[in-house]
């Protein structure tokens, strides 16, 4: 019979909060089924202490009809047609009483021990299954409660031990109560059918039986119909005989294969290994709770993803509710006070962190491989399980060494000569892109033995302090607009270029040399290849700001400048051919020296790393606009000084004409003092002369 809902067996493993959810439409249907039965029961009840009064009732009449005779009436007489009459009445309903009185037998049999069977047998055996499982479900808890509260130190074996064993035996208690009660309401599905069609077959039947004095015609109908009835309940019946011995050789299948899975602890990495490539992921975690400003809670339940956020939901409950958005997100795995296997999420924003712990480590793996694959939008294609599993086979190959870089980067990208060709316009300002060389091997690009630095360190902290002024250096506290009047801002207060970035620290390594086009992309696929194979999630969140002077790393919540790139000491800045968000630049340690040694740093931006390297790029052209009309100034102020120095010794030329051509013996008196006034006027022009020569040498 078509329309039989069944509970699904092989899900109660999962125990997810959608199979608790259709459970409990189950058993609202199941207590629904209960409640009109129980009416239909009392009615069909009526129904056959209403035959048996009838049955009573109509024998009393026979009786009383039969003992006619025997009545002495004051006014009757005896009438004989009138007491024949009645015999035969008395006749006609005795045998309607013995009529009667099979119907309710019949009612007996086949309407009230159906349903009184339903009702006190099979409701029962749920309620009890109901019961029962309540009980193992709230054993498992408690259990796995204990077992997750298990402290990390190794002298607690035996409590260890204790708490898997309790975790084991009540796990396997709940499934198999689950699977029993499952299989209970799927068959209560086939009986509630037949203890409805059951009752009111058996009493058409009897009625049928007891009018079959009536209309042929009638009972030919009805006899057809209740053939056509009768042969329904038959085909419900055998079809609840196979589906029964299906559910129990599932259940016997599902038992020898779940024994495994019932203990919390890591199965053997050989036959369950970690899956990095997933995409979506539901489970059961415990989440942490800030109850005060130090104390905090564990609650424990079911997450899952759904596109690009993670949800929770609680049995019970309909629908989940929203956690935080994983787009752009960071994840890392965490020693999180006295509890095992814990992970934190951060937004993007770095203003939500949320906390978690899974029962095993390879668990703990998965979801953090997860929620970095979604963070990534590794989601939104076509095909994201195939995507995640291509990026994380890239990342795992990066590691071997191939004959050559061209030959590497041919696998990896489609068309190497226009991406080429767009990573080194993006480089410095005024340089020609570089073409690829065919064959370039590893050791040419990045430094043998040298190891990736996933903290943020100064790229000079071994060298002397007297060479980290062209180097990335730390600071003080500045802020990132330049509006407070400390030091480590001077240098940014004048620049008229403020571009802030949202970046995330990948890593950084030393590289050989900045002329090739290609060595970012390859610093980049050499450290992620590194993060991939060492499990490392963490990235520290900055602030980059670009001015026209320098590069500064700022802390977002202290506004403490990290660390400080001077401008002229950027070399190159490009982004990942594929994944725009990545985005790396060269930095010289030590500009102006042969024993320079240059290093590759790679962030992953929120924004396309592209813009940021427009804006380094923009910066160096605004800087080197800027340094041309410095010098053009300071040649205007030299030509200026010059002239005046000139006109300075050509009146000290005038002036010593004039005192020779005015030396006369006439006037001795007159002549002496205006040679003195002349000598006073000379050695004034003198001093003045000296003294814009000196300024004129000191600005040159």
């Amino acid at each position: 019979m078509p329309g039989i809902e069944k509970l699904p067996i092989d899900e109660t493993m999962e125990d997810s909060p959608q199979t608790r959810s259709l459970l409990g439409v189950f058993e609202e249907d199941t207590a629904a089924t209960s409640s009109y039965c129980t009416r239909l029961y009392q009615a069909m009840h009526r129904i056959y202490d209403a035959q048996n009064e009838l049955s009573a009732a109509t024998h009393l009449t026979s009786k009383l009809l039969k003992e006619y005779d025997k009545q002495r009436f004051p006014l009757g007489g005896d009438d004989e047609v009138m007491s024949s009459t009645l015999q035969q009445f008395a006749k006609v309903i005795d045998e309607l009483s013995s009529c009667h009185a099979v119907l309710s037998t019949q009612l007996a049999d086949a309407m009230m021990f159906p349903i009184t069977q339903f009702k006190e047998r099979d409701l029962k055996e749920i309620l009890t299954l109901k019961e029962v499982f309540q009980i193992s479900s709230d054993d498992h808890d408690t259990a796995i409660n204990r077992y997750s509260r298990l402290s990390k130190r190794k002298d607690n074996d035996r409590l260890r031990a204790e708490a898997v064993e309790d975790v084991y035996t009540s796990r396997k208690k709940q499934h198999q109560t689950m699977m029993h009660y499952f299989c209970s309401l799927n068959t209560l599905q086939y009986k509630k059918k037949m203890a409805l069609l059951e009752p009111l077959l058996g009493y058409m039947q009897a009625q049928i039986s007891f009018f079959k004095l009536g209309s042929e015609n009638l009972t030919q109908q009805w006899e057809d119909f209740l053939t056509t009835i009768g042969t329904s309940v038959q085909n419900v019946r055998r079809e609840m005989e196979e589906e029964v011995g299906r559910m129990q050789q599932t259940i016997l299948d599902m038992e020898q294969s779940c024994d495994s899975t019932y203990a919390p602890c890591d199965p053997d990495p050989a036959h369950s290994p970690v899956c990095r490539n997933l995409t979506r992921k539901q489970g059961y975690l415990y989440i942490r709770n800030k109850t005060g400003l130090v104390s905090s809670s564990w609650e424990r339940r079911y997450f899952f993803t759904h596109g690009g956020n993670l949800m929770q939901q609680g049995r019970g409950e309909v629908a989940g509710g929203l956690v935080t958005d994983l787009d752009n997100c960071s994840v890392m795995a965490v020693d999180c006070d006295d509890r095992r296997f814990c992970f934190q999420v951060i937004s993007f924003d770095g203003k939500k962190v949320v906390t978690l712990q899974s029962e095993s480590r390879k668990a703990c793996e998965e979801w953090i491989s997860t929620i970095n694959n979604i963070s990534k939008r590794i989601y939104l294609s076509e095909n994201a399980e195939e995507l995640a599993a291509r990026i994380n086979q890239s990342a795992l190959e990066a590691v071997t060494p191939s004959p050559s870089f061209q030959q590497r980067h041919d696998s990896m990208r489609p068309s190497s000569q226009g991406r080429a060709g767009r990573a080194s316009s993006i480089s410095s300002v005024g340089s020609e892109p570089s073409p690829a060389l065919p064959v370039l091997s590893l050791d040419a690009l990045v430094a043998p033995d040298t190891p990736v630095q996933f903290d943020i360190i100064s790229p000079v902290s071994e060298e002397n302090s007297g060479q980290s002024k062209t180097a990335a250096q730390p600071s003080r506290r500045s802020n990132p607009f330049g509006e407070s009047g400390d030091r480590a801002s001077e240098d940014s207060e004048d620049s008229i270029l403020h571009q802030l970035f949202i970046v995330r620290f990948l890593g950084s390594m030393e590289v050989r040399t900045a002329d090739s086009a290609d060595i970012i992309a390859e610093t980049m696929r050499q450290i992620l290849a590194a993060r991939a194979i060492h499990n490392v999630f963490r990235m520290t969140e900055s602030h980059l700001l670009v001015t026209c002077d320098c590069l500064k790393l700022i802390d977002p919540q202290t506004q403490v400048t990290r660390l400080r790139f001077p401008l002229t000491a950027v070399l190159q800045c490009s982004s990942h051919p594929d994944n725009k968000r990545l985005c790396g630049f060269v930095l010289q340690t030590a500009a102006g020296r042969g024993d320079g040694r240059f290093v590759c740093y790679v962030f992953e931006s929120n924004d396309d790393g592209e813009k940021m390297c427009d804006s380094v790029a923009l910066a160096r052209q605004i800087a080197f606009h800027s340094e041309m009309d410095r010098k053009a100034v300071e040649k205007k102020k030299e030509q200026e000084e010059l002239s005046k120095q000139r006109q300075i010794e050509k009146d000290l030329e005038e002036q010593s004409r004039l005192i020779a051509a005015s030396s006369r013996p006439a006037n001795p008196t007159g002549s002496d003092g205006q040679v003195l006034m002349l000598s006073n006027s000379q050695s004034e022009y003198s001093d003045a002369g000296d003294e814009g020569k000196k300024r004129g040498e000191s600005e040159a």
